[in-house]
């Protein structure tokens, strides 16, 4: 399977260092310097399993480009890069379908592991074993990966996906944010907390009859969440 990472970042010395760093650790990278081009791309390396968008661009943002990905496409996983003074464009980022955000300055390692663990997620692991989950009003199929609630497909990103999985192979035991974290973005994660709580509200969009008063995720207050009551 091709490794292919997409990196979109303006400011050529951070994209080459980029592309140094996923090069050395085996990944074939695509490079584009503007959001339209990076779509160009996109379109033509349908196989390219990880997108890094930077956010601040000329013309198309990296936001808009996270949007257009996400109207097509909830296989592929992506990475925004952030400045670290631009608290607000995590979240939004996130809540446009980003899978993660990397705050800049960042470290060679660090980058490569979260490219790393979400490259497993978006394609690269192996399938996992033909089986069904379900929990009325949902059916989460584990082979090809997909939900479905009252029979309505749900689109879900891989994140989304594994979140899912966990709640539903662990209903009504209270997970903390700590759990969450290990079990659906790995161990060795370098990432803050509050990427967890941001995929759930992200999350709660899509599968809630009313995400302000949630049905199906609940949480639990200075701890974590859990699923049903």
């Amino acid at each position: 399977m091709a490794r292919k990472v997409l990196v979109l970042e303006d400011e050529s010395s951070i994209r080459s260092f980029i592309v140094i760093n996923l090069t050395r650790a085996g990944y074939e990278v695509i490079e584009s310097g503007t959001g339209e081009e990076a779509l160009e791309k996109l379109q033509d390396n349908p196989d390219i399993r990880v997108a890094l968008l930077d956010i601040m661009l000329p013309g198309i943002d990296g936001f808009e480009v996270c949007r257009r990905i996400r109207a097509t496409n909830t296989r592929i996983g992506i990475i925004m890069l952030t400045a670290r003074s631009q608290e607000m464009d995590k979240v939004t980022g996130l809540m446009t379908g980003a899978d993660d955000y990397v705050t800049k300055p960042f470290s060679p390692a660090e980058l490569t592991a979260r490219v790393d663990a979400l490259f497993r997620r978006a394609g690269g692991a192996a399938p996992e074993q033909a089986g069904e989950i379900y929990q009325e009003p949902f059916l989460l199929n584990t082979r090809n990966r997909t939900l479905a609630k009252k029979g309505q497909r749900v689109k879900l990103t891989q994140v989304e996906y594994s979140i899912m999985k966990m709640f539903m192979e662990n209903p009504g035991k209270a997970l903390s944010r700590e759990e969450i974290l290990d079990m659906v973005w790995g161990r060795d994660y370098f990432g803050e907390l509050k990427i967890v709580d941001v995929n759930i509200r992200r999350l709660r969009l899509k599968i809630e009859d009313n995400a302000q008063n949630p049905t199906y995720i609940n949480t639990v207050w200075g701890y974590g969440y859990k699923w049903g009551f």
